[in-house]
């Protein structure tokens, strides 16, 4: 019992790597300079906080779990390597010069391809910062600062790549889902623009953001458990609370990704109905954006027609009494009309 007591004292519960309080205690003792050159490494997991708040904590513990291993295999057995923090781990380098540390960096990054080839749920990228000393006296604290400071000059570097790939990941995990069926993005993608077309937006405006939403305006629903997504009987008022999060939840993805920013005010409102009666924020007639408008008649034809886990695809002809039925309650009763009037009767639908 003192045996099991004193291992988790000294380790990560999460990944069996050495925590904080060791690494500190081993900061203290290669500091004595009987072990010099000392090298630090911090890693630093990148999109860690996107996948929480998107996906859940088990999704993102699964992706820590992997890169410790992917660390583990990079450094010697001498080598200290501790989960420092949330999504940080550092490792300490004795008797670790300059071209020592370099090729375990690059180990590291070595290992991280490995496992992205296995096509992970999610993949792994991670921010690579290092120091080393160069004096016999050693000012460990300075060391780290210093191995801290390129990290996250590095991070900044690919930010932009970083939350990209993170955001496919998860439009990655809606299709494994099925909930996005083979060729949705790309027949909604059609229909939107054409949409928009004859309903008067500027060409600058609809181009480039609309096919975006068109792919991603469900992002958020990566977040919702799956035997939700699919039940085939009504959804009790907790399940509905749930589901209704996806908004939100696709909005704070948007938020932290630049490519999707210009789309996230999209992504939030478009649940929303004409007659106020949707959700997240209520929003009635044209205080919903006219993007909005556009994707839920385009979105829900589409769902109406092509079959979904829990239901067959309705026809044609039944979704647009569907689509007219609803016109002037969930959907804009003059886009339902040009929807029907404009694109129905285009060959090729």
């Amino acid at each position: 019992m003192e045996e099991q007591l004193k291992y988790l004292s000294l380790h990560d519960p999460l990944t069996g790597l050495y925590n904080r309080a060791y690494f500190e205690e081993e900061m203290r003792r290669l500091g004595s300079g009987r072990f010099s050159p000392v090298g630090i490494v911090i890693c630093d997991v990148d999109g860690l906080k996107l996948i929480n708040d998107s996906v859940g904590h088990d999704k993102g513990d699964a992706l820590l779990i992997a890169a410790a291993e992917v660390i583990t295999k990079a450094f010697r057995t001498n080598d200290m390597i501790a989960r420092i923090g949330g999504d940080e781990f550092a490792i300490l380098i004795p008797n670790g010069n300059i071209d020592t540390v370099e090729k375990a960096c690059q180990r590291v990054k070595e290992q991280i391809n490995i496992y992205n080839g296995t096509s992970p749920e999610f993949t792994l990228k991670i921010s690579i910062g290092y120091a080393v000393s160069s004096d016999s006296v050693i000012n460990m604290e300075g060391l780290f600062k210093e191995a801290d400071n390129n990290m996250y000059r590095e991070k900044i570097s690919h930010r932009q790549n970083i939350y990209g790939t993170v955001v496919q990941d998860l439009a990655k995990a809606l299709e494994t889902k099925d909930f996005i069926k083979e060729g949705h993005a790309d027949r909604i993608q059609k229909l939107v623009i054409r949409l928009a077309e004859v309903s008067g937006l500027p060409e600058k405006r609809y181009v480039k953001d609309l096919n975006l939403f068109a792919r991603y305006h469900d992002v958020g629903k990566a977040g919702i458990p799956e035997y939700i997504l699919f039940k085939r009987e009504p959804l009790t008022n907790t399940e509905m609370a749930t589901i209704r999060q996806h908004c939100d939840i696709g909005y704070r993805i948007a938020q932290s990704a630049p490519e999707l920013l210009p789309i996230a005010d999209w992504i939030l409102k478009h649940q929303e109905w004409w007659n106020g009666e949707g959700y997240p924020l209520g929003l009635k007639g044209e205080e919903i954006p006219l993007e909005c408008r556009i994707m839920s008649i385009v979105d829900a034809y589409d769902a109406m027609t092509n079959n979904r886990p829990y239901r067959k695809a309705m026809s044609r002809e039944e979704a647009v009494k569907e689509l007219e039925r609803l016109a002037g309650s969930q959907f804009d009763p003059e886009l339902v009309k040009l929807f029907i009037e404009t694109i129905m009767e285009e060959e090729n639908l």
